[in-house]
């Protein structure tokens, strides 16, 4: 594969697809917060009635809280995830988006850094909306927010750059949108499940754990839960070395299958 050739053309593609969705804007958001806001009130009240606290390695917690740190990293996830299959596809196959603006002076690798950069974005954006809604509804709970939260936007940036870089690489093989049950099913369910959002990993059996440990979504859910509760993630430099490889991996694979699909 020929080098990554990378410029600041990339911010045209994503300041043309922020212009698009603009004017959509709040009903694009409404289907991708109402759905983690609905689980955290059935899980975290509901649920949370009968579990009441959960033990973690920085003490005890309500389980509404336990989950809302979760909830945050999988609704990241998702939003980045549905952005870069579904709308960017959309813009690749059906509407030829990419190819009018091959016309213009970008090359394919600033088109997919762009779609990718975009969709990371649209997730933190939807991300940082659920984050100001859980925010008050812990204070309303009487939980006490800590000034580690702060901390919590800049490392779900990171996680809806590694999931968006993953969706493009089933975009760029996708025939049909039908082809998207294939990563939702195979990958990003076994992750919502398995990746402690709604359990305390140690719970899994030992073999679990394992296979788990290393999943994209435990780093993320290992860093923002501590921060919930004003504690600092243990496995700093691990957990973000997995979400920094996983983005550049999926990245550098995504963009080889897309060149191959243009010269086709």
């Amino acid at each position: 594969m020929k080098n990554v050739l990378l410029s600041t053309r990339w911010i045209s593609v994503w300041r043309r697809n922020f212009l698009v969705w603009r004017k959509q804007m709040w009903g694009s958001l409404v289907s991708h917060i109402a759905e983690p806001l609905i689980a955290l009130l059935a899980f975290g009240y509901g649920l949370g009635a009968l579990v009441g606290n959960v033990q973690t390695p920085f003490g005890t917690v309500p389980y509404f809280v336990f989950i809302a740190s979760g909830l945050i990293c999988m609704s990241t996830m998702n939003s980045a995830s549905f952005e870069a299959l579904y709308s960017a596809y959309s813009r690749l196959d059906h509407q030829k988006t990419w190819h009018g603006i091959l016309n213009a002076a970008v090359i394919i690798d600033d088109i997919v850094l762009g779609e990718i950069v975009w969709a990371a974005f649209k997730g933190l954006f939807a991300a940082a909306i659920i984050l100001l809604v859980m925010m008050a509804l812990l204070l309303m709970g009487g939980h006490t927010l800590t000034w580690h939260m702060v901390f919590v936007l800049p490392v779900l940036a990171l996680v809806a750059l590694t999931f968006s870089s993953m969706g493009m690489i089933f975009t760029a093989l996708a025939k049909g949108y039908d082809f998207f049950a294939f990563y939702m099913t195979l990958f990003l369910t076994p992750m919502m499940f398995m990746a402690g959002g709604f359990f305390p990993r140690e719970q899994l059996p030992k073999a679990a754990q394992i296979i788990t440990e290393y999943m994209p979504l435990t780093a993320a859910v290992n860093l923002v839960r501590p921060l919930f509760l004003g504690a600092w993630p243990e496995h700093v430099l691990l957990n973000l070395s997995v979400l920094i490889a996983v983005a550049a991996i999926a990245f550098v694979i995504a963009l080889r299958l897309l060149r191959k699909r243009f010269e086709q």
